[in-house]
């Protein structure tokens, strides 16, 4: 008399580092919520004639050139992902055949989009200076430069996990899934400024 053959069922569990990330990004949103509700605030009370004098001092046209590299890089983060999620660490053909580049060409170009932001970002504050709005200047001065330089500093802390990423992957012998889900994190912590920033951007520059 034979049994029925007992079906073994694989159970798939979250990854605890991708769920500790997710975790901690939702602290993180609550930070940048308090950050605009900040700066909605402060415009109710000073009134919109403070903002129409500091805001047309800004220059849109850079920051909309800003806004767009740095969107960019979300993108090319992404293609990096693909690479990593195919155990694909490097390019496997001519550097100028980018359909064959692997996460760290993808992860260095973003790297050099999100330094490109911070540069301008800093150029910015230094026009903005020259043209008399400071951090102490006015209360636009204040919230202006608290809002985008903390977020200044989570894409700068983006930028050193990238480091971090493309050196480990440069120096180990192969590449793990371990090494694929770091990369993956990592994304989702670069996707999560990004957003944040369009959300600021839109904020700062468009809502006058």
């Amino acid at each position: 008399m034979s049994s029925a053959p007992v079906s073994m069922h694989k159970i798939n569990r979250p990854n605890m580092v991708a769920v500790g990330t997710i975790v901690w990004l939702s602290s993180e949103l609550m930070f940048f919520a308090a950050l605009f509700a900040m700066y909605f605030t402060t415009r109710g009370v000073q009134g919109p004639n403070i903002w129409l004098e500091s805001t047309s001092i800004l220059n849109i046209p850079f920051a909309a050139l800003n806004t767009t590299v740095l969107v960019l890089s979300s993108v090319t983060c992404q293609f990096g992902v693909f690479a990593a999620e195919k155990f694909q660490a490097k390019r496997t053909a001519s550097f100028w055949k980018i359909s064959k580049w692997g996460m760290r060409e993808w992860f260095a170009l973003t790297f050099l989009m999100g330094a490109f932001f911070i540069a301008g970002q800093i150029y910015e504050y230094a026009s903005l200076v020259h043209e008399g709005l400071s951090l102490s200047s006015n209360a636009y001065g204040s919230v202006f430069y608290i809002a985008t330089g903390f977020h200044g500093l989570h894409v700068t802390g983006g930028l050193i996990a990238f480091l971090i990423v493309i050196i480990r992957v440069a120096k180990a012998r192969r590449f793990t899934h371990a090494q694929a889900t770091t990369a993956i994190v990592v994304s989702y912590y670069w996707h999560f400024v990004d957003v944040v920033w369009i959300a600021l951007f839109s904020a700062i520059y468009l809502i006058k």
